[in-house]
């Protein structure tokens, strides 16, 4: 388990991820077997964010294992430039309303219309996280 890093290293840290629409966030099975998905990232300052729905593998993965990577990738999850390792941690609350706003504010169709429609259609649960990244 890797230590947070300050928050300046931090930001520079996540600085090529700022402008990046799409970023390959890898979870890992119980196994250690690595599994990467395209997700979309937004940032702020030393911390990132991303959602996803309850019932997803991915989120039944940080349940139990929340050591991630991320490398910015194409739209179908090819990496386009070298992965950071970092930390998920589920957000609750305002914490949660704060990355959604975050969210709709860098993906205004994607993820301030679409994909809380599905979701709400579908009786999913969105779940945002919070990514720090780890030296």
């Amino acid at each position: 388990m890797s230590d947070p890093l300050d928050s300046r290293t931090a930001a520079v840290t996540l600085a090529p991820f700022v402008e990046q629409k799409t970023v390959l966030l890898t979870t890992f099975r119980r196994d250690g077997t690595p599994v990467g998905t395209p997700v979309n990232l937004a940032v702020e300052g030393d911390r990132a964010y991303f959602r996803t729905y309850d019932a997803s593998w991915k989120a039944k993965r940080l349940r139990r294992e929340p050591e991630v990577t991320v490398a910015p990738s194409t739209v179908r999850g090819a990496p386009t430039g070298p992965a950071i390792t970092g930390r998920a941690r589920l957000l609750d609350g305002e914490e949660a309303h704060h990355a959604a706003r975050l969210m709709a504010r860098k993906h205004p169709v994607l993820h301030g219309v679409l994909v809380p429609v599905v979701h709400r259609a579908r009786r999913y649960r969105t779940l945002h996280y919070e990514l720090t990244p780890t030296g």
